[in-house]
């Protein structure tokens, strides 16, 4: 099972990379075929609403067929062809059906992991297990900024995601071949399996679905996307200083996940950490809004603050999964998923609305309006939570 999870841990940093590479891409993708920054708004948005969208059937399939075939088949086959169409890509709309792809590939990824967590550890630690996979993971974050650059540079960008694509491929079989799937609960206590419609029954997790649909859209998208573009035109950043900038927020990324993941046992609450934290984070937002053009390193400064204060998501994810009985894990995990990653692809796409609105002048104008939306969206999320129920089981 070690090394079943170390492969689910490996395909979560290319889910992690994936993510998050437009940004640093983004002056090549505008100079050799035409993106600007609203089809790579569109092409990120499009990864992260076709993820949302496959989690309801990687439930099923999680909670039926198991992780080892949910998680390999897609990945090695969908996201490896995904990541070849973006090598092979000469318009974007190219991207856009690359995007598409790898986010299917990636979307069983981390819920598999959960879903093996949930099964065979106990519920008191599944946080701090939540967090270290996502912290571990978000070293494709880490790769997705500065290495990504200089490879780019140095190989060129198209051999680079030629790489990735193989590199992908292979996990996916690896993962067929040594995952090893926990026994399949087949029926609850009235002999039934089960369905979504059974988790959206549960009360509890209504106050928490809003937070969650709007907590990883803010450093999603920030770190995803607009740390390119706001750099490029606010500061003049070339592409290795957009991977620095990246690179912080990407470690940032990685603390913030190692340290949200115990805390819950630390002040023996789950619902007090998630929401003093989005509560922070929306401070640091409306911080960029007030002051969008601050310096160089005094804007890196704050989105290391957003990133680090960004990644509750673990904490939120143990908070809704302490409500599920076994047999509706996959589906209830699954579907808070869904909430998050499709939150911020909605968000991402209403954000390049948000842009195109917002005055082009000075050139921080349509970023600041970009930094208020996602600030006042998350504040609105943590308001709706702090009437939630906490539960630490």
């Amino acid at each position: 099972m070690k090394m079943g999870i170390a492969m689910l841990v490996l395909g979560y940093v290319l889910s992690q990379f994936y993510r998050a590479f437009l940004a640093v891409l983004a002056p090549a993708l505008g100079r050799d075929i035409g993106a600007g920054p609203d089809d790579l708004a569109l092409s990120s948005g499009l990864w992260f609403l076709s993820f949302a969208l496959m989690q309801l059937p990687v439930g099923w399939a999680l909670d039926t067929l198991g992780p080892r075939r949910t998680a390999s088949w897609l990945l090695g086959v969908a996201g490896g062809s995904g990541a070849l169409v973006f090598a092979l890509a000469q318009a974007p709309w190219h991207l856009h059906l690359s995007m598409v792809l790898i986010g299917i590939g990636c979307s069983p990824v981390l819920m598999a992991a959960y879903y093996i967590f949930g099964r065979i550890y106990p519920a008191a630690v599944f946080a701090t297990l939540a967090g270290a996979i996502i912290g571990f993971g978000s070293l494709g974050n880490i790769a997705g900024a500065w290495p990504l650059a200089w490879a780019a540079e140095t190989f060129g960008w198209r051999e680079t995601v030629v790489a990735l694509g193989l590199l992908t491929l292979l996990n996916g079989l690896a993962m067929l071949l040594l995952i090893k799937d926990p026994p399949v609960i087949g029926a609850d206590e009235n002999g039934g399996r089960g369905s979504v419609l059974d988790v959206l029954r549960i009360p509890a997790i209504w106050l928490i679905l809003p937070l969650l649909l709007v907590n990883y859209a803010p450093i999603g998208a920030l770190r995803g996307l607009w740390a390119g573009p706001y750099y490029e035109a606010v500061y003049n950043a070339d592409t290795i200083m957009i991977g620095h900038v990246t690179l912080v927020m990407a470690i940032g990324m990685v603390i913030g996940s190692f340290a949200y993941g115990p805390l819950d046992r630390v002040f023996g609450t789950r619902k007090g950490v998630v929401l003093a934290g989005n509560l922070l984070g929306s401070t640091a937002l409306l911080s960029l809004w007030a002051w969008p053009a601050a310096g160089f390193w005094p804007s890196a400064a704050i989105l290391f603050a957003v990133s680090v204060l960004g990644v509750s998501f673990p904490l939120l994810m143990a908070h809704g999964r302490s409500f599920f009985p076994p047999h509706l894990l996959g589906r209830g995990v699954s579907l808070l998923n869904m909430f998050s990653i499709g939150g911020v692809g909605l968000l991402q796409v209403a954000s390049r609305q948000v842009y195109e609105m917002a005055p082009a002048s000075p050139p921080e104008a349509p970023y600041a309006a970009i930094f208020l939306f996602f600030g006042v969206l998350l504040l609105a999320g943590c308001t709706i939570y702090a009437f939630s129920r906490d539960r630490l089981d």
